[in-house]
């Protein structure tokens, strides 16, 4: 019975430390966000909300200094904004890790110049088949 009892504390013990360690990776996700130019803030804060419910169990994290959306630690998605690499537009990308494979040719990224409604729902699309 003692055995048990010390078992689901270190369970309980170990749930907090993920809980914790996911919100501080969330808060880093939402800083890197912040710190973009507007343009691409605009763009990362609405992929970052339609990400958060299209596939509510990624987890955020920063990959390359860019914000990432994970699955098991492992990057599922990200978006790189235009500054980064001194682009003329945005990206919301995909890793190998994506469940998107359609024969044998498929989208890996998508470009973003502004997103409307209708984009906003083209996106959730390959995001939740991207989780699988």
């Amino acid at each position: 019975m003692k055995e048990h009892a010390q078992e689901q504390k270190k369970a309980a013990s170990r749930r907090g430390w993920r809980a914790e360690k996911e919100a501080a990776a969330e808060r880093d996700v939402l800083a890197k966000i912040a710190e973009m130019p507007e343009a691409d803030r605009v763009l990362a804060e609405r992929i970052h909300a339609i990400l958060k419910t299209a596939a509510p169990d990624l987890t955020s994290k920063l990959w390359y200094g860019m914000p990432a959306y994970a699955r098991d630690g492992k990057a599922l998605c990200h978006f790189q904004s235009a500054q980064k690499f001194k682009s003329r537009y945005a990206t919301l990308g995909f890793s190998d890790r994506a469940a998107l494979h359609d024969g044998a040719m498929w989208p890996a990224s998508y470009a973003l110049k502004e997103l409307t409604a209708a984009d906003e729902d083209r996106i959730g699309a390959p995001v939740r088949k991207a989780v699988g």
